[in-house]
């Protein structure tokens, strides 16, 4: 797996700083951020890696690998700057159930894909800061099992700690308490 930029990175990082430090903190020019080659560069790549059919405008991977790649994003870089960026509609794709009806599947052109891509990139940085800790359906490299996986591990330190305390009281209540209490005089006393 190729890594993003490190400029794409720390861009990224001072995001989720500054929004984690300063909750109220407006964001001002996002939208050039989102317009940066790097992000579109890295969204190209997610969206890539995923895979998927091309959309309405029936433009593969393959295509754009073949014409340039640079030229696709320098496209979209272009008309994202001057605004003349708009979504087109997606493809729907009818994919029969087993009951006899159709899921409607929408499928959005790479164009797309690529845009809301960097969208993700940067937004992520700015809204990952305002989850909770304890959220754990969201966000990266955050998922149920990892949550299941922290659960486990605190009720089993729960349980560890009951069970040493009941051991203890148990010990305690059929062993010499006289004995017990007097060892526990020669130990450091709370001044």
């Amino acid at each position: 797996m190729t890594k993003a930029s490190r400029s794409l990175q720390v861009l990224r990082r001072r995001i989720y700083r500054k929004a984690k430090s300063d909750k109220p903190h407006r964001f001002w020019g996002r939208f050039v951020r989102i317009a940066k080659r790097e992000t579109l560069e890295e969204a190209y790549r997610i969206a890539k890696r995923n895979g998927g059919a091309p959309g309405i405008d029936d433009l593969s991977f393959e295509d754009i690998e073949a014409s340039a790649p640079g030229v696709f994003l320098a496209e979209i870089q272009a008309d994202l700057r001057t605004g003349r960026y708009e979504p087109k509609p997606n493809r729907r794709v009818e994919i029969p159930k087993g009951n006899g009806k159709v899921r409607i599947l929408q499928v959005p052109c790479i164009r797309d894909r690529v845009v809301q891509g960097a969208l993700k990139l940067i937004l992520e940085a700015v809204f990952e800061a305002d989850f909770c800790p304890n959220s754990y359906g969201f966000g990266p490299k955050r998922s149920r099992i990892a949550r299941w996986r922290k659960s486990d591990a605190a009720c089993c330190a729960a349980c560890r700690r009951w069970l040493t305390w009941i051991c203890r009281a148990t010990w305690i209540s059929h062993s010499n308490a006289p004995w017990f209490m007097k060892c526990v005089r020669r130990s450091p006393a709370d001044r």
